[in-house]
Parts: C-alpha cells; structure tokens; sequence
C-alpha cells in the first residue's frame, strides 16, 4: 500500500506534463495549481469570477476526494492575469472559505497555462492522519 493517495480531475495537462490534481500523504492534502477547465478539457467561458468558481470547484472536488472538506483548507494561492480581477476572485474565494479562513495570497500573473486563462488556484489542506475505509487505497485517474 502507497502511503500516499491521488486525485485526478481528468485536466488533459495532468497527463501531459505528469502530475496528479491533489495528492494526500498522512494528515496533508495537497492542491496542485488549477486552472478553469472543464471536463472535456475546454477552458471555462466567462470572467475572473466564473473561471475562479471552476478552480474551487475542481479543487473541492478533489479535496472530499481525498477525505477533506473546505472547513479543512488551510491555505490557498491565486494566481490572477489582470490586478482588476482581485475584487471578483476574492469574493469567489470568500464563497467557499470564510468559514475556514485559510492562509492565503493572490499574486499577479504574467501568464498561465492557456491564454483565455485569467486565474488559477492552488489549496491545501489538513486533515485527520489516518482516512477512512472508503479512502484506502484509493487512486482515481480520469
């Protein structure tokens, strides 16, 4: 048994530059940077807001995944194109975290990934150290 658990969200860019959407080792869930893509790969149309909403939602997503919740985020960065979009991200992030409140920054970017792209976030998060039955050996790749 690994002692560390995967999550993927089916990114196309997870299996062309090789890496995992969120990996769990012991009490730590680790969010890798996402970008507003949808589930057949397309970006996510629409403003900083909308594309933030689809990173937190892909980032939860994979986050319950590995047996956390929000209230288990400890930490955050985003990554934004446009300094203009901070308000409308922010309030995005606040959504989702208030209640957990966690660390977090939001950097100005001078590119991302794909060139409609206007935000990407990154979380992390604290969890218990062991997870439960149904997450044991768990390993989903999309």
């Amino acid at each position: 048994m690994s002692d560390r658990m995967r999550a993927f969200t089916g990114s196309p860019f997870e299996k062309q530059f090789g890496f995992a959407r969120a990996v769990r080792a012991d009490d730590r869930i680790i969010v890798a940077g996402t970008g507003p893509v949808e589930d057949d790969g397309s970006s996510t149309d629409g403003d900083a807001a909308a594309q933030a909403e689809r990173c937190l939602v892909l980032i939860m997503r994979a986050v319950e995944e590995l047996g956390g919740s929000a209230a288990d985020v400890v930490r955050t960065r985003m990554f934004l194109t446009d300094p203009a979009d901070q308000s409308a991200v922010g309030a995005v992030h606040a959504r989702f975290f208030a209640k957990a409140s966690p660390a977090a920054t939001m950097v100005g970017a001078a590119w991302l990934c794909r060139p409609e792209w206007k935000v990407e976030i990154e979380a992390e998060a604290r969890v218990s150290a062991e997870p439960g039955p149904e997450h044991a050996d768990h390993e989903q790749q999309g």
